[in-house]
């Protein structure tokens, strides 16, 4: 069922998701720049980092600053990535207005990302939830099942196990919950097909869908996921990001073609392509050298959408 709302939420997570695939390491001005851009252009959701051990990746060791930074732009969701319980209580000092917590659908690739089983992340988010209660913290608590479509570890991954993972985080007491195709198996059949069995079990909880573009399919899915009813998606500018566990990956959907997308269908996301495309460039520079992805900037809009603008 095709979502009744003709508006949707592009959450921007190229700072955290994109930049940790990258080695080199952006400063902290730069990033702050970057934020300050993208809620010109209209973005009024962004994932500004992570509270990830330094040593581990030290392209988001200033996630604190970021926030801090991102916190005084009005309307403005701040959210971060957090491993553990150790880095939810980071956010909620921090004063992040949410907080995304990954959890692995396969296996395989949970012992490798995070060292421990499904079952014990989750053991994990319920403590996250009773201290972000014990601490009066309004921070919402998102779960992305990720690898929810297929790893490169495991291979397949059953629906059935992401269906008792989206069960056993609503009982942890999470807030939201998305699904994501974290090293681009998913195709648009497999995408409604998960979402439509996830739906009824978790309602207006499961409100976000993360796709990756390593085969091409990734606006596709984000397609797929709007027709069953989801209105809130995550992507990176420029395309880039990635998984370390997804050789050869693209990054996920690029925040400006995503935008692209929704505009040419009369579906509005408050965004500004002049901005964005402006922004893009810029980040471009920065990042000279790296691989950046996306269509829009190359192209332009067409003329019927420059005509329908105007």
């Amino acid at each position: 069922m095709k979502p009744e709302t003709q508006s949707a939420i592009v959450r921007e997570v190229g700072l955290r998701d994109g930049l940790q695939s990258i080695a080199r390491v952006l400063p902290t001005a730069q990033k702050i720049e970057w934020i300050r851009d993208a809620y010109a252009a209209g973005q009024r959701e962004i994932e500004v980092g992570s509270f990830v051990p330094a040593r581990l990746l030290p392209q988001l060791a200033d996630t604190d600053r970021l926030v801090e930074f991102a916190k005084t732009l009005p309307g403005l969701c701040v959210s971060v990535l957090v491993p553990n319980l150790k880095g939810a209580e980071r956010a909620i000092g921090s004063g992040a207005d949410a907080m995304l917590v990954p959890l692995s659908a396969s296996h395989a690739h949970s012992l490798a990302n995070l060292r421990k089983t499904p079952d014990g992340v989750v053991a994990e988010i319920a403590q996250i939830r009773g201290l972000r209660d014990a601490k009066g913290s309004k921070c919402l608590i998102e779960v992305g099942i990720s690898t929810a479509f297929g790893c490169t570890l495991q291979g397949k991954v059953e629906s059935a196990e992401v269906l008792h993972l989206l069960r056993a985080v609503l009982d942890a007491g999470v807030d939201r919950v998305g699904l994501a195709d974290t090293v681009g198996y998913a195709d648009p059949a497999m995408v409604r097909q998960l979402f439509e069995q996830a739906l009824p079990i978790a309602g207006d909880r499961l409100n976000c869908g993360h796709f990756h573009d390593t085969r091409g399919l990734g606006m596709a899915n984000v397609y797929a996921a709007w027709e069953v009813g989801i209105t809130r998606f995550d992507a990176c500018l420029a395309g880039i990001g990635g998984c370390p566990h997804a050789p050869g990956a693209n990054g996920n959907v690029s925040t400006e073609d995503l935008v692209y997308m929704f505009a040419s269908m009369g579906v509005s996301t408050g965004q500004d392509f002049d901005r964005l495309i402006a922004l893009r460039a810029k980040v471009a520079q920065w990042l000279e050298g790296e691989a950046l992805h996306g269509s829009l900037w190359r192209a332009g809009l067409p003329k019927t959408m420059l005509t329908a603008t105007a």
